[in-house]
């Protein structure tokens, strides 16, 4: 027997294009799950799809705007025609840096329409289908944000301590339905997202400030998108099926020993 083996179940990553969701992505199909990828532009998940179907896995993308509830209806109940979800998560998010000062209201619904309704309405819709097959691991992807006070990322870690504690309610809720539902909380991992935004806020010091980024973390690097995605894999597997209501910090020690 293999362990972690998802062989055989349908995953709905969303998200699943780039970054953390790519590795998971990837990691799940290699392990044999069905994987359908989310995105808001499905041109987005063309990379992944290329290395997984390389490497003779399944996948699917299907543009979709998380924060779009008609939108999220349609494209998981049309999944689930073909195969009720075993695995989604819940992995699509944006970032903000801001103080309550200079978070305009704006920037507020945007966060707030992405990292907390788009989870609502990704749950929402799987829920019945997992409810009716009595089984279903939901897995979020949260922040250390979500548990520590971060400098100038207001609206960012308001809306992570949402996905953090929705996680605790759908796992007290759907536990009598086979549904596990728990979040993984990672400090700062290295992402084409990471170097996007070193280069926009401080051009001719990309290389200065990737290495105090880095420092950050106690374990003195980033985390790396393939380190989340094991950590997924093992949530999400049959391995796991004791856990639930459960949150778990990947920070390199940041929340434990950078006091």
């Amino acid at each position: 027997m293999t362990l972690f083996s998802l062989k055989g179940k349908v995953a709905i990553i969303t998200g699943g294009g780039s970054g953390i969701g790519k590795a998971i992505s990837v990691k799940f199909a290699a392990q044999g799950a069905i994987v359908h990828i989310l995105e808001l532009n499905s041109d987005n998940a063309k990379e992944t799809i290329a290395e997984i179907e390389k490497e003779k896995g399944k996948v699917f993308s299907h543009s979709c705007n998380v924060a779009d509830a008609a939108q999220v209806s349609k494209v998981i109940n049309e999944i689930a025609k073909q195969s009720s979800p075993d695995i989604l998560v819940n992995n699509a998010g944006v970032a903000h840096v801001g103080n309550i000062e200079n978070t305009s209201e704006g920037d507020l619904d945007r966060l707030y329409s992405i990292n907390i309704k788009g989870v609502y309405n990704c749950i929402r819709t799987t829920i019945p289908h997992m409810k009716e097959h009595k089984k279903g691991v939901i897995l979020n992807i949260a922040s250390i944000a979500s548990s520590v006070g971060l400098s100038d990322r207001f609206a960012y870690s308001m809306t992570k301590g949402a996905v953090l504690t929705m996680t605790y309610s759908v796992a007290r809720d759907y536990i009598h339905d086979h549904i596990r539902c728990n979040c993984i909380s990672p400090a700062r991992v290295h992402t084409p997202f990471v170097d996007g935004f070193i280069a926009k806020n401080y051009p001719g010091r990309e290389k200065e400030m990737f290495e105090k980024l880095s420092k950050s973390q106690p374990i003195g690097r980033m985390g790396l998108p393939e380190e989340i995605a094991n950590l997924a894999l093992y949530l999400c597997s049959d391995e796991a099926a004791f856990i639930t209501g459960t949150d778990y910090p990947i920070d390199g020690g940041f929340i434990k020993l950078n006091t």
